[in-house]
């Protein structure tokens, strides 16, 4: 599967789910540097739950589904972003002058706190063409209980 059907099913899910708990948020790059995946974990319920995950857990399964979607592409991974703590999450992408792309993420009270703050990353970045925000969700950290 291409790194296009991948962003596209991978954006038809976050539009269709929200998630909760500890979470992460992890980035691949392939041979030439340059971003293949962008991916996250939430766990679904708060903590104390079965399926609760913390940050370092969390972690380690936005990198194991990275590597399982990116397969041979995926030279190098690492994590944009993780807390355990609980709030609402907006994951930014645009482009530099030069058409680099470039992700951040952004953390809030609400929804629209962390949709702003990933803009106002984007804008600091430099990367301020294309500007959209491509995963939103909600997640539950250690103070859930």
């Amino acid at each position: 599967m291409n790194v296009s059907a991948l962003l596209i099913i991978a954006s038809l899910l976050c539009v269709t789910s929200r998630l909760f708990a500890g979470d992460a948020v992890a980035i691949g790059y392939n041979k030439d540097g340059v971003w293949t995946s962008v991916t996250y974990y939430c766990s679904s319920k708060p903590k104390g739950a079965k399926d609760y995950k913390t940050e370092n857990e969390a972690r380690e399964e936005a990198l194991r589904d990275l590597r399982k979607r990116g397969g041979d592409q995926t030279a190098r991974s690492e994590i944009l972003s993780s807390t355990d703590a609980t709030g609402f999450v907006a994951v930014g992408r645009g482009k530099d002058k030069s058409g680099k792309d470039l992700n951040v993420v952004g953390r809030g009270k609400s929804q629209k706190e962390a949709d702003a703050k990933a803009f106002e990353e984007l804008k600091a970045s430099g990367a301020t063409k294309d500007q959209k925000i491509v995963y939103r969700y909600h997640s539950y950290g250690a103070d859930s209980e």
